[in-house]
Parts: structure tokens; C-alpha cells; sequence
């Protein structure tokens, strides 16, 4: 607590004497906590916790930010976020602040959207927010879906359903419609974060591990053109996967 209201001095320090944070409004630290967030996404993929210290700092700085800045114009106090946050923790968890017995994980989320429910919200997936990145989207939309119930019940049913999805894409590329190609296309991706979940498989650190991989084998394939004095622009496609074929053997070493 001490370094929290420590932390709370600066920020009423910095927004009173410094011209860059005194400017600051609840529209130009958004875009900046997004970055942040981000940030402390890269940490938890990287395993760096030393970063991840240093990024859960800006997030908590931002919190308090938005906090002083929302003081100022006389909409709430950072005691009321910290008052609500709890009594929320509180109701939601009657299972460990109540008499409620909750077996395992799936009946606590699922009894946790009851709970939202009743207390005003007119969907399970009313909480999901309309900006998210597509990808965690998708994922966070069948996360709440299935805690309610609304689930496959075994692994191979959802693969299935990737198949025969990507069957209908396929038939919808063969006519040629842009359109329908689109909504295809884009069920395939949503069946297959759904596969992901059923085998435990994060989709957004997934495809950054796949992009981190193409990234770091195309730059060293770049790498080998130009120790034999060739460039990427005047090589055939066939030459081309020659070279490729190559750097996933240097990768490998």
C-alpha cells in the first residue's frame, strides 16, 4: 500500500507540474494503453518476466491515470474503481464468500455469467468488447458460449467441422464468389480457434510463433542470397525454395 500511494502522489505530481501529462485525456492514454497491453503480451510470450514486471508498472500507472483524470472532471475516484472491483470479486465468487458449492472450474464460470446476468447484463456475450482483435475475439466468444454449455462434446466432432468447412470454402472458391468466399473463409479460421481450445492451444501465441518462425527462416534465406552475391528479385520460384529448404537446415543448427 505504501508504494500505491506512492505511486498515486506522482501521478497528482506529474499532472499538476509536467506540460505532457497535465495535456493528457482520456482519449490520448487509450491508444497508449493499448501499446502497453501489447507490451505485456510480449513478455508473457517471451517468458520475460523482467519485462513483464516492468509492463504490469505502465498498466497499473495507466490505471491511475485514468483515475486522477476521471477526479478532475468529477466522474469517480480511484476508491470507487478499487470499491466496485471488489464487491464484483465478492458476488461473483459465492462459492468463497458465500455458502455456495461450486465443484470445479466449469461450474464457476459458468455460475460467474449467471451472476451477470441477473445483474443487468442481456447477453452471456454482452462483455465481449466490439474492438477486440479479431482472433482473441473469436476465442474469448467461444469461451463464454462454452461456459455456459454451448459446446461440443469431444475434440474429433469440432475437427470434422474444420473439414467440412474447408470443403465449402473450396466450393465457394470454384464459383468464384468474392462474397461468399469471404464468410467461408472466415469460418474456417472461427472452427479452427475452436479446435485450438479443444487441444489446448493458445491461437494468437500460436500464429506468433508462426510468424516469428516464416520471419526468422525468410530473413535468413535473404541471408544466403546475399553471401553468394544473389538477389531475391532475380530468382525463380524453384531457385527460390532451394534456398528456403536451406534455411530451415541453418535453423535447425
Amino acid at each position: 500500500m505504501k508504494s500505491f500511494n506512492r505511486l498515486v502522489k506522482i501521478i497528482h505530481e506529474l499532472r499538476e507540474k509536467c506540460p505532457w501529462d497535465a495535456k493528457q485525456t482520456f482519449e490520448t492514454l487509450r491508444i497508449l494503453t493499448i501499446e502497453e497491453t501489447y507490451e505485456l503480451n510480449d513478455a508473457i510470450v517471451n517468458g520475460d518476466f523482467q519485462e513483464l514486471k516492468n509492463e504490469l508498472g505502465d498498466l497499473l500507472m495507466h490505471i491511475v491515470f485514468y483515475c486522477k483524470i476521471a477526479s478532475e472532471k468529477g466522474l469517480f475516484e480511484l476508491e470507487n474503481v478499487l470499491h466496485e472491483v471488489c464487491e464484483k470479486l465478492i458476488e461473483r465468487h459465492p462459492h468463497v464468500y458465500g455458502n455456495q458449492s461450486l465443484k470445479d472450474e466449469h461450474s464457476v464460470k459458468k455460475n460467474w455469467e449467471k451472476i451477470k446476468l441477473k445483474s443487468g447484463s442481456k447477453s452471456v456475450l454482452q462483455g465481449v468488447p466490439n474492438s477486440m482483435e479479431p482472433l482473441s475475439k473469436a476465442t474469448r466468444i467461444q469461451q463464454k458460449a462454452s461456459a455456459v454449455g454451448f459446446d461440443w462434446k469431444q475434440s474429433h466432432l469440432v475437427l470434422e467441422k474444420v473439414k467440412e468447412e474447408i470443403f465449402e470454402l473450396e466450393k465457394e472458391v470454384q464459383e468464384n464468389d468474392q462474397e461468399k468466399m469471404e464468410e467461408e473463409f472466415g469460418d474456417v479460421l472461427f472452427s479452427l480457434i475452436n479446435y485450438a481450445r479443444f487441444i489446448a492451444i493458445e491461437p494468437d501465441r500460436a500464429l506468433q510463433r508462426a510468424n516469428k518462425k516464416f520471419m526468422e527462416r525468410f530473413q535468413t534465406m535473404e541471408k544466403l542470397m546475399n553471401e553468394n552475391n544473389q538477389s531475391i528479385f532475380d530468382l525463380r520460384v524453384d531457385e527460390l525454395d532451394k534456398y528456403w529448404e536451406k534455411s530451415k537446415n541453418v535453423k535447425r543448427e
